[in-house]
Formats: structure tokens, C-alpha cells, sequence
């Protein structure tokens, strides 16, 4: 069997679930910058543009091929999705576990206010988590280890996080030049580690990462 399919959407939707969301995040490893969740909905299993072929697990992809799958999936009517975002600051706080799953939340939140606004469609009814983890809210939700390489709303879901996030540390590129973000987007890269350990961290370093962490007490 080929993947990722729509087998676990299938199955929910014959236990009488109608509006499946599936999740997933980008950005819990770096060291800089925020975590970004996306949630997405397929409204019809059917995969007859060759490009749903080719949706799988974003770090299997190659960076222009995903801008070209990012846009074929914003740009679909047969798709709905949003994203939630966690700054730096909050992760900070919260730690990166708690702050990814505030990311999903808020992506569930952002796709479910979508939703009444375009159509006034059923609020989401399940949620398909890529991890092991559950996020702190009403609706039902299976989480199911490496869900970006098996299910297919959370393949297209991890395209799309990991595209916004790209964009965003691109942007902050402009702001923190030396660091390099527009290479490796916060990643803990060599190039990344020696402008850390050149400059310093930045206000989107996140401060209680261990390689930031350690120039802070130097």
C-alpha cells in the first residue's frame, strides 16, 4: 500500500466523523525562531491531479519542490487548512514540547473559525496528531508516530508548516543577517553554531537551548 493515503481518514469518517483535520509542525528543533503548526482538511479522498501523488513527509522533499506542493495545496479547493504559530519568547516559557502543542492548537482554532466564515460548514469533529502527543482541547483526536509519512492530511499539513516557517525565518534573514537564517533556518548547523558563537544570540534565539544557553553564560 502506497504512503501517505487516506486510509485513516476512511476509517473515522465510517465511524460517522464528517470533518477530519490532520496536523503536523515544523520547527521544534532549532535554535532559533518559532514552532509553526498547520492543520488541514481534505474535503474529498481522490487523488486524480498527479500532484496529490507527490505530497509526503516534507523532509523527504526537496525545498523548491515543496514551494511548488505548498502552492498546489493552499491553492485547492478540495483542501482547507490554516496555521498556528508560537514565538520564540513563548517557547522560552513554556518549553518546546508544550509550545508545539499550543502551535497545533491554535492551527485547529484558526482552521475552525475558517470554516464558519467560507461555508458554515460542521466544526472540526477529529484530529490526527503526528507524534505522541494530545493537545488540550475538546475535540477527539488519535496521535499516531510518523502520521507526516502514512497519513496523507498530515503529510500536506507538514508541507505546509514547514514552507510558512521557511518564509518566516527567510524574513528574518533580512533583520539578522550575519546569522544565515535564509540558509538554515535556525537549524543548529555549523555555519549557524559559529555566527552564534561569533555575534551571539539574537532576540529570536531561543535562549534556553543548550548551544544558545551555553554563549549566554560565557
Amino acid at each position: 500500500m502506497k504512503f501517505p493515503n487516506f486510509k485513516e481518514e476512511k476509517k473515522l469518517k465510517k465511524k460517522g466523523f464528517r470533518v477530519i483535520a490532520g496536523l503536523d509542525e515544523a520547527g521544534r528543533g532549532p535554535l532559533a525562531g518559532p514552532v509553526m503548526a498547520a492543520a488541514v482538511i481534505i474535503r474529498k479522498f481522490a487523488t486524480s491531479n498527479p500532484q496529490f501523488l507527490e505530497i509526503k513527509d516534507s523532509k523527504k522533499i526537496s525545498p523548491p519542490k515543496r514551494e511548488i506542493l505548498y502552492n498546489f495545496l493552499t491553492k485547492n479547493s478540495n483542501i482547507e487548512w490554516a496555521t498556528g504559530k508560537v514565538s520564540e519568547k513563548i517557547i522560552d516559557k513554556i518549553n518546546i514540547l508544550e509550545a508545539t502543542k499550543l502551535a497545533m492548537k491554535k492551527a485547529v482554532i484558526n482552521l475552525d473559525n475558517k470554516l464558519k466564515l467560507t461555508d458554515n460548514r460542521k466544526n472540526i469533529d477529529f484530529l490526527i496528531l503526528d507524534g505522541n502527543m494530545e493537545i488540550n482541547c475538546l475535540i477527539p483526536q488519535k496521535a499516531i508516530k510518523k502520521a507526516d509519512n502514512k497519513v496523507f492530511s498530515c503529510a500536506a499539513a507538514s508541507i505546509i508548516a514547514k514552507v510558512k516557517r521557511d518564509r518566516l525565518m527567510k524574513r528574518y534573514h533580512k533583520k539578522y543577517f550575519e546569522y544565515g537564517f535564509n540558509a538554515h533556518k535556525g537549524y543548529a548547523t555549523k555555519l549557524h553554531r559559529e555566527m552564534l558563537e561569533k555575534y551571539g544570540p539574537c532576540k529570536i534565539h531561543r535562549k534556553t537551548f543548550k548551544p544558545v544557553k551555553d554563549t549566554l553564560s560565557k
